[in-house]
């Protein structure tokens, strides 16, 4: 699954039908439309013809207008074949600052290579390429293509911008289709309605936006999706490699993934399903029996991408797996639920889009492009849990920030429905961590730390994991990000619970850590933690949108040489705001200095207007975190 929605941001790339011989000047384009830009879509005219479910014909002419070396990327022209898409023609021309014709290219030109991913066992796509190489700006770029696709079941989405730093001076999407043919369409950030008419027996829907300014990547802003303007379309009678269908909702979709995408593909031995029972017998609740079950499949499998079966959208079978030991995501969550059937243990087949922004199957609108990974629910009665059957090590009932809290499409043989994984919330998603250090009279520091790691940042340290100490060693001066550190010695555990926690006990010293002159020396206490500075953004567009909360903690005690007294420390700090709460302490008890630190960062959405506060906000703590205490020496 994790190939689809590759595959369909490529369609989404600019494309071609007829060349036109105007020409565009540089200097013609508005000044509002250049601002902020480095390259502007002149023109784009996008239309996608759907003669029957197995013939569409998807064209695009376009011209963009290259500023400056910024923009060379909205220059690459992207073509994807495979046996479902072919490439019919495609040609261009540039043209220098003044609109005159400098070069052109065709098919010829381009550049084809296999776009078969590096996790892959096999895929067959391919795509054709072409970058020209300029190096005086602005020029502009007019080309035109056209592809033809033997399916209708995933329908390239239009974006009106797709990128960011790319204005758009008009752009026009058409799609017709027979009138007789049940279209769902919806459209998404776009004022008013599409244009209906009639030409050629043909039903004709057009969409068209002028004069988009470029927007600009703004941190802490929500996914594009929720502010660019798209149009998705699903017909109601599809194809895809021969295979055809019918769906108008989640339900019916999800029925047909069932029935037959999955249903036929969960076959296996009468050996395999006598192991099954065996491997259960003696325990009573259905629970422990699956998770008996998922760790036997994590012993016995691994992940690999396998992109077969009606273009990636089908499991291998089931029995092919347990001989291989391996699978994609499809394959390897048939099989777990395959092993559960044959002790009678129900599961749902669910397909989700993963990644850590959160992003959800849209409730109101059905299509099959809306996820690229497939996870497990086991209904157990009123405690649904959850299985990640790609990772041989995630803890059984545990779903990282891969795929938590968002809407997914549970498959199954009564018809789809949509579910809600867990919620990994501000308070689970905790590290805490205790130091103790020793500071000597030339500045260095030596000691422990112990770190806990829960929730969103439980697998903050799997890379350590079964690692020489060379490697941790490696991994972890990157994480901690302090000079002259270096680790002697390194120890992570795993509880792998359905609430896991990776414990991370650490030796270190810390070269010059606490420099100092003939009388004072100085010590930030915020060793390990410090909040980078959040950049401030004026004139902020977009809403504020903090994705995931957590809770850090830190305790540090430090052990000073005799004799050392405070001659300066920061005020306590206590500071709370609708964004999260910041405390920070520092004590001293005889010769130990303790500090204590206490961040949590809510999640949430607010608008553009309060990110200065926000900002403000991070910053003092960006600021609090290296505050520096002043140490007399006697």
């Amino acid at each position: 699954m994790r190939k689809v929605a590759a595959l369909v941001m490529f369609f989404t790339i600019p494309a071609i039908t007829t060349l036109g011989q105007i020409a565009y000047r540089a200097a013609d384009i508005p000044p509002s439309l250049r601002f902020g830009a480095s390259a502007v879509v002149r023109e784009k005219e996008t239309t996608l013809n759907m003669l029957s479910a197995d013939n569409v014909v998807y064209t695009v002419r376009e011209v963009v207008t290259v500023l400056n070396k910024g923009g060379d990327e909205h220059a690459l022209l992207i073509l994807p074949y495979n046996k479902n898409t072919v490439i019919k023609s495609a040609k261009g021309q540039i043209l220098d600052a003044q609109g005159m014709s400098v070069s052109k290219f065709n098919l010829s030109n381009f550049n084809d290579q296999s776009a078969v991913s590096d996790f892959s066992l096999y895929e067959d796509d391919r795509l054709k390429y072409y970058n020209p190489t300029i190096t005086s700006y602005p020029f502009t770029m007019v080309y035109e293509y056209e592809l033809r696709l033997k399916q209708n079941l995933i329908i390239p989405d239009w974006y009106a911008n797709p990128q960011p730093d790319l204005s758009v001076e008009k752009s026009v999407y058409t799609f017709n289709a027979a009138p007789q043919e049940k279209i769902r369409i919806k459209a998404y950030n776009y004022k008013g309605e599409a244009k209906e008419s009639q030409v050629d027996k043909q039903k004709r829907l057009t969409w068209t936006v002028e004069n988009l300014p470029a927007f600009k990547q703004e941190p802490y802003a929500p996914s594009p999706d929720d502010y660019r303007t798209y149009v998705k379309i699903a017909p109601e009678q599809f194809s895809y490699y021969r295979t055809k269908g019918k769906y108008s909702n989640w339900d019916e979709l999800g029925k047909w993934i069932y029935t037959d995408l999955i249903k036929t593909r969960q076959n296996l031995s009468p050996a395999v399903v006598a192991e099954m029972k065996s491997l259960v017998q003696g325990v009573d609740s259905d629970k422990e029996k699956a998770k008996r079950i998922y760790e036997y499949m994590q012993r016995k499998t691994r992940y690999i991408s396998v992109q077969i079966g009606i273009g990636g959208f089908q499991p291998m079978f089931s029995s092919d797996v347990d001989r291989l030991g391996y699978g994609d995501c499809k394959a390897l969550v048939s099989y777990m639920q395959s092993l559960l059937a044959a002790v009678d243990i129900p599961s749902y087949y669910c397909v989700v889009y993963a990644g850590s922004r959160k992003q959800s199957m849209d409730p109101e609108f059905a299509s099959m492009d809306q996820g690229n990974h497939v996870i497990l629910a086991l209904p157990l009665g009123n405690d649904t849990t959850w299985l990640e059957c790609t990772n041989q090590n995630v803890p059984f009932g545990f779903l990282g920030d891969f795929t938590d809290d968002r809407l997914v499409l549970a498959c199954t043989e009564n018809g789809g429905k949509l579910l809600r994984t867990p919620v990994l919330s501000t308070q689970m998603n905790e590290t805490h961590r205790k130091a103790t250090l020793l500071v000597d009279k030339t500045g260095s520091i030596t000691g422990t730390t112990n770190t806990t790691y829960k929730g969103a940042q439980y697998d903050t340290h799997e890379a350590l994991i079964r690692k020489p100490l060379s490697e941790q060693t490696k991994i972890l001066s990157n994480y901690y990000d302090v000079d002259n550190i270096n680790f002697s010695q390194v120890s992570v555990t795993q509880e792998k619970t359905e609430k896991p926690v990776t414990t991370e006990k650490l030796n270190i010293r810390i070269g010059a850590y606490v420099p100092h002159s003939q009388q004072s020396a100085y010590l930030i206490p915020n060793a390990f933690n410090r909040h980078p500075v959040t950049k401030a953004v004026s004139n902020r567009k977009l809403p504020l949108h903090i994705n995931r909360g957590y809770t850090d903690e830190d305790e540090i005690s430090y052990q000073l040489p005799t004799g050392y007294s405070i001659e300066y420390q920061p005020k306590d700090f206590d500071l709370k705001t609708p964004f999260g709460h910041y405390v920070a302490k520092i004590t001293k008890k005889g010769d130990e200095l303790l500090y204590y630190r206490k961040f949590t960062l809510n999640d949430g959405t607010h608008p553009a207007k309060d990110y200065a506060a926000f900002a403000e906000f991070m910053n003092q703590v960006a600021t609090a975190d290296k505050a520096k205490v002043i140490l007399k020496v006697n």
